[in-house]
């Protein structure tokens, strides 16, 4: 089954998807880069163009799409798991994961990328105060609730994989292929 990652931009989803699917010799899927070739254009022009709203019909569009390909790891943006139409898509055709993270911990990753519409919206902590606030309930909707910490990229990968492991009852890298093998495969895989 598709494992896919959900939660707060800065949470890690792309960075541990990349990891985690290397690992278990799965394509990644990254769904906003998925949505930016499906509209040609990047997710902040699309933002800007058409709205919000538009723009989290076009991810649903996509992300239904993707939820129908071969198992992969899918990250999804932060918005994706908030629509309930998206939700119940992933409860049906895929693993759910919940990266949680603190506010610093988003703050501090989130400060090194400019491209986050959301984040333009008034100050970077508020405003991820607020989604923390509203989104946060919904996301434990998730079928597993890792915590994502500032440390190794391969500590929180592994936290994710015993998670997915203990819920499936089975050990899922007995015959993956070890993540050294897998590095140029991952980086084809990429859309």
């Amino acid at each position: 089954m598709t494992v896919a990652l959900v939660g707060l931009m800065g949470a890690g989803k792309t960075a541990i998807g990349k990891r985690l699917a290397a690992r278990l010799g799965l394509p990644f899927v990254d769904a906003d880069v998925a949505i930016e070739k499906a509209a040609d254009c990047t997710i902040e022009d699309y933002f800007t163009r058409h709205g919000e709203a538009d723009f989290r019909r076009k991810e649903r569009q996509v992300i239904a799409r993707l939820l129908t390909e071969p198992v992969h790891i899918l990250a999804t943006g932060g918005g994706a798991f908030i629509d309930a139409e998206t939700r119940a898509l992933m409860r049906q055709r895929a693993l759910s994961v919940w990266l949680r993270a603190d506010l610093d911990l988003l703050v501090a990753r989130t400060a090194r990328r400019t491209n986050r519409p959301l984040l333009k919206q008034g100050d970077p902590r508020e405003v991820l105060a607020r989604l923390i606030e509203r989104r946060y309930p919904i996301y434990a909707e998730a079928d597993l609730i890792v915590d994502s910490e500032d440390g190794p990229l391969e500590e929180m990968v592994e936290r994710v994989l015993l998670a997915i492991e203990r819920h499936i009852g089975r050990d899922l890298t007995r015959h993956a292929v070890p993540a050294d093998a897998h590095h140029a495969e991952t980086m084809k895989a990429k859309p």
